[in-house]
């Protein structure tokens, strides 16, 4: 049995194509392509058979493994989503190394996006030489635990950020909210209404901001930027570079008084600093022109028809 899995010397490959039923069948000539690849210069078995993802299906595959001497398989059907981890058992069951198979999906990619039966079959054969192909490649792998460490980093403190960042903390996981603004929010803070139904951007979003500063297993790191990124899934080793402020957060009350002072300008442009109704700093940026008017076919309320209801005046008692 080959494991070198360079490609250099000639292996011997199991090819298995699926009926799926009807949904491969009806759309690709199954039959046909399974006799054509019993030429393939490395194909030593070549078959067909209406369902490979069944028991009897994946008897077959070990079958032929093991009379044949199989030291790759390919398998053409469905998604490997669905049954990539059912074939590669089956591999394994047969004596290979699980890592010896490759799937074709001819079923999603294939048959259920294609109206022509010439073009489907021409498209699926295409697939399929480009699996045997790289079967050949494969080199033979071990499934290992290792110890990860049980905390999450999540760059970017938006309503996405944000809301992954509580459910994930909410799990009981340690979670590192890092945004390179001063505040997390994002774009939603800026916001008046969210679409599609024309709710409170600030009334769906705040309550989500206080939570992330008050729990217990989420670190807030604002005005930092990750910098490196090293190591492997479940083990990455991160550099975060924090962005000077000039106030100790742990200390400062936000009197304001130290932002009256400072020569800055404020971040962004457009924000002002109010306190007890004195304004301390303004940008300087120019407001936008509004836009002319596009007319009620470009209206948001009009095409949702959530057009607000005039307030209704109290009348005082005793009046009809």
């Amino acid at each position: 049995m080959s494991t070198k899995g360079n490609g250099s010397s000639k292996c011997r490959i199991g090819l298995f194509i699926c009926h799926c039923g009807t949904n491969i069948s009806k759309m690709v000539d199954v039959v046909g392509l399974a006799e054509e690849f019993k030429k393939h210069p490395d194909v030593v078995v070549s078959k067909e058979y209406k369902f490979m993802c069944s028991e009897p299906g994946q008897e077959l595959i070990i079958k032929e493994i093991k009379e044949n001497n199989l030291d790759r398989v390919v398998v053409a059907a469905c998604s490997p989503l669905m049954h990539e981890p059912t074939f590669r058992t089956a591999v394994e069951r047969g004596g290979m190394n699980r890592y010896f198979f490759e799937m074709v999906n001819i079923r999603e990619q294939v048959s259920w996006v294609t109206t022509d039966y010439q073009a489907a079959t021409n498209k699926a054969r295409m697939l399929i030489r480009g699996a045997l192909a790289r079967v050949k490649l494969h080199e033979p792998l071990e499934m290992r635990r290792i110890s990860i460490t049980r905390r999450v980093m999540i760059v970017g403190g938006g309503i996405a950020g944000i809301e992954a960042a509580l459910q994930i903390a909410d799990a009981g996981y340690e979670v590192i909210l890092v945004e390179k603004e001063e505040s997390i929010g994002g774009h939603m803070a800026k916001f008046d209404k969210t679409f599609p139904t024309l709710d409170c951007a600030a009334c769906i979003l705040t309550p989500k901001m206080v939570s992330v500063g008050k729990h217990p297993n989420i670190r807030l790191m604002t005005f930092a930027e990750v910098e490196d990124v090293s190591g492997y899934i479940g083990n990455f080793k991160i550099k975060v570079r924090k962005k000077a402020r000039f106030v100790d957060p742990a200390v400062c009350n936000s009197c304001g008084t130290c932002y009256e002072a400072c020569p800055s300008q404020p971040y962004p442009l457009d924000r002002a600093l109010i306190l007890g109704g004195k304004v301390f700093k303004e940008g300087r940026r120019l407001k936008p022109k509004r836009p002319p008017s596009l007319g009620p076919e470009h209206d948001l309320t009009v095409l949702t028809g959530a057009q607000p209801m005039p307030e209704q005046k109290r009348k005082p008692e005793g009046a009809k």
